[in-house]
């Protein structure tokens, strides 16, 4: 696998499903098709913007200009176009140049990680939305869960809430039960985690396909729709402030 080629593959995918961009996204609240399309276009036109110009400083998705009309949403064909344009650039780029990025990698490398990534769980969003059960593989699910872990502890809007449970010291085990996959999340202080791989018994546990597992950081899944173990009032919790 490589970032790159799934990249053009959600992309292609999340068009394909971008035919009533009325429906409602449940996993989005307040959000249609239309909405998650041009969020995901606009991310991707981000990152462009980032790379190409060589971003040293923290820039806002919302600052980059977008291409489309005032108040127009973006749709398939849009979406597309700036797909397109950010394989382009991944492809001519150094991946060490040295760009901002808001995880702990301030490098271009970062970037086709996250880009894919955010493709795959939006892809999930529209299926979702028209009643169809996601399918991950499960490689790209364990690379997913990691780079979630990977970058969760440098996302600010998320550890000044996880500052808030008072379950610092609390320890989370994930355990894929289709591949090789066994993670434990600890609450560290001022909302920070740390993780490692490897088996371990946590104050809580969750079992299931790795997809299901990712799904679940990223509020998709629902604890009920795995096997639980152990605290699963913190879990809930955890889950619901850890959520992107």
């Amino acid at each position: 696998m490589t970032y790159d080629s799934l990249i053009d593959t959600e992309a292609a995918r999340l068009g394909a499903l971008a035919a009533d961009l009325s429906v409602p996204v449940p996993t989005c609240p307040g959000w249609t098709l239309a909405d998650l399309v041009t969020h995901v276009g606009q991310t991707h036109r981000w990152a462009v913007h980032v790379l190409r110009d060589q971003v040293q400083e923290r820039i806002w998705s919302r600052q980059v200009p977008s291409g489309l009309a005032e108040g127009r949403s973006g749709d398939a064909a849009w979406l597309a176009a700036g797909a397109a344009e950010l394989l382009d650039t991944l492809r001519a780029t150094d991946p060490s140049l040295a760009v901002w990025t808001w995880g702990p990698d301030r490098q271009a490398s970062w970037w086709p990680r996250r880009m894919a990534f955010e493709l795959v769980i939006h892809r999930a969003d529209a299926e979702l939305a028209l009643g169809i059960d996601p399918v991950i593989p499960a490689e790209v699910a364990i690379d997913g869960v990691e780079e979630f872990l990977h970058n969760l502890p440098y996302a600010g809007w998320i550890t000044r809430r996880l500052a808030e449970l008072g379950v610092e010291g609390a320890t989370i085990h994930l355990h894929a039960t289709d591949a090789d996959g066994e993670w434990t999340i600890t609450q560290g202080p001022a909302g920070k985690i740390s993780w490692e791989r490897g088996h371990a018994k946590g104050d809580s546990a969750v079992r299931g396909k790795a997809q299901d597992l990712l799904l679940l950081l990223y509020g998709r899944r629902s604890p009920d729709a795995l096997t639980v173990h152990g605290d699963a009032d913190l879990l809930g919790r955890w889950l619901a402030t850890a959520a992107f």
